[in-house]
């Protein structure tokens, strides 16, 4: 079925540095008549930067499925939205596949635009095999925690977490107790700001260094395929 020709735009934002900001995705949130944030605290301070100066409206995890619909009719009506996240691509561990499938199934025209996004970067500068990896976003909190790490005990390919810096030493201590303290792994942190810090070694070695070094910052972890 052909698509209207309403549009919805998925922008990525800088994880960090205002500079990793598109020209495209500089232009398209100047042309929409609404953008949808996170955090409207936040996204004001990147809208100002760039001089971009259009409505604000919040969609963060906890209003998402009662604003879905609503921002489903505004689309229907003609209104041109774009979503953007803090930091990074909307969707990968942020708000946005809801409003994506939803616009799909109402045959909206959807456009994802390339930009700005952690896990490649600390991937990357691991320095582990990049051709065949998985991406698990954040790990429980609590329930389903220790199964999830289990199941991934025999996984052949390299695994990207996303981490809070309060919980970064379990994580690390919880995949030690399960994968082996001598498997390698890589903590990037602060990716693209004036501190940005990667770390490899084993998960011992890293354990030891974040008791004596608290972390802080936005983190990827990195653990090194099953050899």
């Amino acid at each position: 079925m052909e698509q209207s020709v309403t549009q919805l735009y998925l922008v990525p934002t800088p994880i960090g540095n205002l500079e990793d900001m598109t020209y495209r995705s500089v232009n398209v949130l100047n042309s929409v008549d609404i953008i949808l944030a996170e955090d409207t605290r936040t996204s004001g301070k990147l809208l100002k930067h760039y001089d971009i100066k259009k409505p604000l409206q919040s969609f963060h995890i906890h209003n998402e499925h009662k604003k879905v619909e609503h921002v489903i009719e505004a689309l229907k009506a003609g209104k041109v939205i774009a979503l953007i996240s803090d930091a990074g691509t909307p969707g990968i561990s942020d708000p946005g596949f809801l409003l994506a499938r939803e616009a799909l199934k109402h045959n909206i025209k959807l456009e994802s635009l390339p930009g700005a996004t952690a896990l490649i970067p600390a991937l990357i500068k691991s320095g582990f095999p990049n051709d065949r990896f998985i991406f698990e976003g954040f790990l429980p909190h609590k329930k389903g925690r220790k199964t999830r790490i289990e199941n991934l005990k025999e996984e052949e390919r390299t695994i990207i977490f996303y981490e809070s810096p309060h919980r970064l030493l379990k994580t690390l201590n919880q995949l030690a107790e399960v994968m082996g303290e001598d498997r390698l792994a890589s903590v990037s942190r602060e990716l693209t700001k004036l501190f940005e810090e990667t770390i490899t070694d084993t998960l011992k070695e890293l354990i030891e260094h974040f008791e004596k070094t608290p972390p802080k910052g936005e983190i990827v972890l990195i653990l090194n395929a099953k050899s």
